[in-house]
């Protein structure tokens, strides 16, 4: 529930911060009119993401369980991909991630207007969409339905709530300390997924291993305990893992959490090039 809770929260943070930049922009430069546009667009993502997570849920009804073994070992190291990307993207964009959306304002205001629609799709759409199909991939490994659905909508709830607060002036967030925190967090939930879309596999006979086991703790930390579920909703961490879950899971998180603390590190070194009176518009919201 934890690690659903951050996610909704992390993602539906970057879409409410996108949305907050987007209205308040509009409504600086006095183009109100566009509102609905904009609204419509968030909209539309947010009705595609429902779709995305339906699909996925109900669209493997009926199949043979290799079948759906299969599909949702490919989507579990899909998700992992994309949460991956996103991480690396916010660290590198989300200092001009207000410029890069006022630009594409000021290219789609001309003529119909229709245009913007696309920048808030667009924009909030990709949220949804690593949202969905996370959390999905996260529930799959978890094996409950409920609770990590509560989490996740819990931090979308959250996020929605604080993206209000930052647009009122009454809440502020230091963006990139934020995201860092996040996103290291989110590689080792990244790398609990990918391990258990390759069990997903090996169950479906499509890689080997399935029984070549490299430790199995059961016996102390079982599958059904209380510490054993907030293990298993957190890190996705199993206590009879195979040496194929295990490498994966090393080979993944190893280089990926070093090559992140080194930009991280080098992002908070670079020069700003930015006015000195953006810096806290762009640091901080």
């Amino acid at each position: 529930m934890l690690a659903n809770y951050l996610i909704g929260l992390r993602e539906g943070l970057e879409a409410a911060l996108v949305v907050t930049i987007l209205i308040a922009y509009v409504v600086k430069i006095g183009r109100k009119d566009v509102l609905p546009r904009l609204w419509a667009g968030v909209g539309l993502a947010v009705l595609l993401a429902l779709a995305i997570g339906a699909l996925l849920t109900f669209g493997t009804y009926g199949l043979t369980f290799e079948a759906q073994e299969t599909i949702g070992g490919l989507l579990s190291i899909i998700a992992t991909g994309l949460v991956t990307w996103m991480v690396f993207w916010m660290l590198r964009t989300a200092k001009d991630l207000k410029g890069h959306l006022h630009g594409s304002i000021d290219k789609h205001l001309v003529g119909s207007g229709l245009g913007l629609v696309l920048v808030a799709f667009l924009a909030v759409g990709r949220e949804g969409i690593e949202t969905a199909l996370f959390i999905w991939a996260a529930v799959q490994a978890t094996g409950e339905t409920t609770l990590p659905l509560i989490g996740a909508a819990l931090g979308i709830l959250t996020a929605a709530a604080l993206g209000g607060f930052v647009y009122t002036g009454m809440v502020r967030i230091n963006l990139s300390r934020f995201f860092t925190w996040t996103g290291a967090i989110l590689i080792v939930v990244a790398a609990g997924v990918l391990s258990y879309g390759v069990h997903d596999l090996q169950e479906a006979g499509v890689l080997p291993g399935l029984n070549n086991l490299a430790f199995d703790v059961s016996g102390v930390i079982p599958p059904g305990s209380w510490y054993g579920t907030l293990l298993k909703g957190t890190i996705n961490f199993s206590p009879a893992t195979t040496w194929l879950e295990l490498s994966v899971w090393l080979a993944y998180l190893v280089p990926t959490m070093t090559m992140f603390i080194i930009k991280s590190r080098a992002s908070r070194r670079a020069p700003r090039t930015i006015a000195p009176q953006d810096v806290r518009v762009h640091a901080t919201v």
